[in-house]
């Protein structure tokens, strides 16, 4: 059964009620064109899925009578990337369906000192909205009960003093150390630099700050495979501990 979003004040689990709207409204009913009556998964993007009935489709939203439904606890292993812009938008984009698929927990696009692609104000809030309706979809193919956290555009700076992580990586292809680092269990976090790479001064910078400066072999990556390569390898720790919880 396919897998649907909808915001959580759109759930009322005593009533049994439920409304879809916005983009998957229309994907659901103009591009899979389903009908009262028929039954669709439905998720808040927070642990929450609810079992549906569609009840009534409307021409902007439809409502749900709520069959049934299951929480699942949040996931103890957490895997962040900090990526930075690149001048091919669609190589950004491409990183953001398969880290999505994979499993990445929050998304931060950056700004480095070498970031070609610069942004304007006025346009990275269609960014931003662009970017979310990417990571939607992948999360709908991928039947994710949490959604993936895409953060605002932060400089370097402010991404190496966020708080909370347990592990702290910047691969960097000066560095001959390999990621021989267990993240089951911990929330980690990866800086992958743009075209370039990222500028000695940072790589030291972000050491200072409590990083630690690793390699992922020792051709060179493009900056999407990079960031889905960090991702990919969290899931495989997880899978080697025969653990489910990110599925």
């Amino acid at each position: 059964m396919e897998l649907f979003y909808t915001s959580t004040e759109n759930i009322d689990l005593q009533a049994q009620r439920l409304v879809l709207d916005g983009d998957e409204f229309h994907h659901l009913v103009r591009v899979l064109r389903k009908k009262e009556g028929e039954r669709i998964s439905v998720t808040d993007g927070f642990g929450l899925c609810c079992e549906v009935s569609i009840v009534d489709v409307g021409k902007t939203s439809l409502r749900g009578e709520i069959l049934g439904h299951t929480s699942f606890e949040r996931p103890k292993t957490g895997v962040t990337v900090a990526l930075s812009l690149l001048k091919a938008p669609q190589r950004f984009e491409l990183f953001l369906e398969k880290a999505t698929e994979l499993g990445v927990s929050t998304i931060i696009p950056m700004i480095t000192a070498r970031t070609i692609s610069q942004v304007s104000s006025e346009k990275i809030q269609s960014k931003l909205n662009r970017w979310r309706t990417i990571v939607l979809s992948a999360a709908r193919q991928s039947k994710r009960y949490y959604l993936p956290q895409l953060g605002e555009l932060l400089s370097f700076g402010k991404v190496i003093a966020l708080p909370g992580y347990d592990l702290k990586l910047i691969p960097y292809e000066g560095s001959d150390v390999p990621p021989e680092v267990e993240c089951c269990g911990k929330q980690s976090i990866f800086l992958i630099g743009g075209e370039g790479g990222f500028a000695a001064g940072e790589v030291q910078e972000a050491q200072s700050a409590g990083f630690r400066a690793i390699s992922l072999g020792r051709t060179i990556l493009r900056a999407e495979t990079a960031g889905i390569f960090a991702v990919a390898y969290v899931r495989s720790q997880l899978l080697k501990e025969d653990s489910v919880e990110w599925f």
